[in-house]
């Protein structure tokens, strides 16, 4: 038996795992991944650990990367939209939005003209309304296929779908968020900020939190680790026997209680593991 078995560590992937924040907001290259990072991974699962990955992007967003990390377990998509076993090429876990998400969808983006609208469907292309330099180069840090829709149409839009994202400033978005919410849409949605620039909108119930605790009872962990820098991490940060966040965290997952760890740069995956590895 190894000294982790039972123990399954997720990381989130953008600014935790490897660091993509000049990226999207300059387009310039991404760095490579910490080699701390890399070889603690590598121990942590020799030793019998599960590590995945946990992230707001889409599969096939992430799947064209997934060869760069070390992973034993299936990972968490579309901000806890779906849970997939990229070993078996199947899903564990869906949870679409409903039917009636393309209607308040189109009503929202009429009623928000300023804000741009990703749609993701079951597939390997991303539907974008009014993109703007963040949709492309959202699209070149991640590789997906986009498509520019002329208008949304409910009627038309391709279903079923994972989720959808809301691109402007954070005002806007936050006015978005509250015409929902009175309109009695929280019902059906999940509805969580991924920077101050992007409001994800995914099925009730459908977030990190949920899913990374359905991925430690599937795997028959005892212990949930988990770390993340951003706001839609905090249901998976709260959800985990122990948490962890990067220095470069925003300040509300900084003050969450949290273990800070040192800059993803530094690679911060790798210091959470050299911890756990200090106290066996």
């Amino acid at each position: 038996m190894g000294r982790f078995d039972g123990m399954l560590l997720l990381s989130d992937y953008d600014n935790t795992l490897l660091y993509t924040e000049e990226a999207l907001r300059d387009g310039t290259a991404r760095p490579p991944m910490s080699r701390r990072n890399l070889e603690a991974i590598r121990r942590w699962m020799a030793e019998g650990g599960r590590f995945a990955v946990a992230t707001g992007r889409a599969l096939e967003a992430f799947r064209r990367h997934a060869h760069e990390v070390p992973m034993n377990a299936p990972i968490i998509v579309d901000n806890g939209g779906a849970i997939y076993d990229l070993e078996a090429e199947r899903y564990v876990v869906k949870n679409f939005l409903p039917d009636c998400a393309p209607a308040h969808i189109a009503a929202m983006a009429e009623r928000f003209p300023s804000v741009a609208v990703e749609l993701y469907p079951d597939d390997d292309f991303v539907l974008v309304y009014r993109p703007t330099a963040w949709n492309q180069r959202h699209a070149k840090l991640t590789g997906a296929r986009y498509e520019e829709a002329a208008a949304l149409e409910a009627e038309a839009l391709p279903r079923p779908l994972v989720k959808a994202l809301f691109v402007g400033e954070t005002a806007e978005l936050e006015a978005l968020r509250a015409a929902m919410a009175a309109e009695g849409l929280t019902a059906y949605y999940e509805l969580i900020f991924s920077s101050g620039e992007l409001l994800e909108l995914t099925a009730k119930g459908a977030n990190k939190g949920e899913m990374a605790l359905r991925l430690k009872e599937a795997l028959g962990c005892r212990t949930l680790l988990c770390a993340g820098d951003h706001l839609n991490d905090l249901p998976m940060l709260s959800a985990a026997d122990r948490a962890f966040c990067p220095a470069n965290a925003v300040p509300e997952v900084l003050s969450s209680g949290a273990e800070v760890v040192c800059h993803c740069l530094e690679g911060a995956i790798g210091e959470i593991i050299e911890r756990v590895e200090k106290e066996g």
